[in-house]
């Protein structure tokens, strides 16, 4: 929990009310419940609705174009991402859909005549 007030007073440090532990305890707890300020504070950290913070919805949409773009640490197994990951990542999934909404093609030309190429760089990392 200390964690987790410290990390919302560094990203909302505008915000002239501080969170603090204790705080957040009572609200995990049920003690006592976050105000609607603190709720979207929440929603932004965790880039979740706050509907889902709430209980108001158990599925939640993402953009994964946008949660890729986003400054939180975001990790796969056990390594975390660094933005040129990510950008890596984007550019995989954009270059897939584009490729597969290239299926229907003008002309009736058949898919299998487009190869595009797809260049990871994997010479530039060491395993």
């Amino acid at each position: 929990m200390n964690q987790l007030a410290n990390n919302l007073n560094e990203r909302f440090p505008e915000d002239e009310h501080k969170n603090t532990p204790s705080q957040i305890g009572n609200w995990e707890r049920g003690i006592r419940s976050p105000s609607y300020v603190e709720i979207k504070k929440l929603a932004l950290y965790f880039n979740v609705s706050m509907d889902y913070l709430t209980g108001r919805t158990s599925v939640e949409h993402f953009n994964l174009g946008s949660v890729l773009m986003e400054k939180n640490e975001l990790t796969f197994g056990n390594h975390t991402l660094d933005q040129q990951d990510r950008y890596e990542v984007y550019q995989l999934i954009n270059g897939y859909l584009h490729g597969k909404d290239r299926q229907y093609l003008e002309d009736g030309e058949q898919p299998e005549a487009y190869q595009e190429e797809l260049n990871l760089n994997f010479d530039d990392y060491k395993m």
